[in-house]
């Protein structure tokens, strides 16, 4: 299986799946086209909380505001699961999740185009490997996707175009501050139903169901679900990531608590 992860929306991911059908048999499996645009934190977040769930396959990762740079293709081995994509932190997280700190990662060795290059990307009658970066603007498709293949189809990273390092760029999501009656977090993520995903435990919330904890200062009840209150009201719950979320009962938590990724959520209580 090679599954497919990428911030573009439509268009783009079929040239991605038809290079690949060029070069392997795997099954492909869209994971979702749906990441946060340009947003590699909110992006390792998803893929985090995404990928554990599928069974061992090759995970092409396409999330990649640094195209075109000196930034560079990366292959992350993690235990049965191997995670391709650009070296910008959005892989770590996954990886992490998938197999601890026991990582193997990799460079690919990208050729130049030749000056003849149509910027046409790998067709079925070219040579493929090791890829060639033919668009300064489109990686998923010239080197992401034949990586993928060839690392299907091989099995292995001990042979020409990869070469192993140890000095990728890393993403940590950050830690909450935790208090006697009081906690500080971040917004991680936000979904698609506007419910505020942070990074505070939902370990918080065990004594406090029934009862109502300010958030940044505004009264909100603690529920076990969303229907906990009215439609329309906020809650504070414990979402299926496991940390507290911010949401609104059939409304969207993001717009009425104001709150955005990357700002501080704060609990007292």
């Amino acid at each position: 299986m090679i599954t497919l992860s990428s911030d573009f929306r439509s268009y783009y991911p079929a040239a991605m799946r038809g290079v690949l059908l060029q070069q392997t048999d795997a099954r492909l499996v869209d994971v979702t086209h749906n990441l946060p645009r340009q947003d590699v934190r909110s992006g390792a977040f998803w893929l985090r909380e995404l990928l554990p769930y599928f069974p061992p396959a090759v995970h092409l990762v396409v999330l990649d505001p640094g195209v075109g740079t000196d930034r560079r293709a990366i292959v992350v081995r993690a235990d049965e699961h191997t995670l391709v994509g650009p070296d910008n932190g959005v892989l770590l997280p996954a990886a992490r999740r998938l197999a601890g700190n026991e990582l193997d990662v990799y460079r690919v060795l990208v050729r130049e185009p030749s000056d003849e290059s149509d910027f046409s990307g790998p067709t079925a009658n070219e040579e493929w490997w090791p890829p060639t970066a033919a668009s300064n603007t489109f990686h998923g498709r010239d080197v992401f996707a034949p990586t993928a293949a060839r690392v299907h189809e091989s099995g292995s990273l001990d042979t020409d175009g990869f070469e192993p390092v140890d000095d990728v760029v890393d993403l940590q999501f950050p830690d909450p501050t935790v208090r006697d009656d009081q906690a500080q977090g971040t917004v991680l993520a936000t979904d698609d139903f506007g419910n505020v995903i942070t990074n505070l435990p939902g370990q918080l919330l065990a004594d406090l169901y029934g009862s109502t904890v300010a958030v940044n200062g505004t009264p909100v009840s603690v529920g076990r679900t969303y229907g906990a209150v009215e439609p329309g009201e906020r809650v504070v719950t414990v979402g299926s990531h496991g940390q507290v979320e911010l949401a609104v009962n059939q409304g969207r938590g993001d717009d009425t608590f104001g709150v955005a990724v990357t700002e501080t959520v704060e609990l007292r209580w």
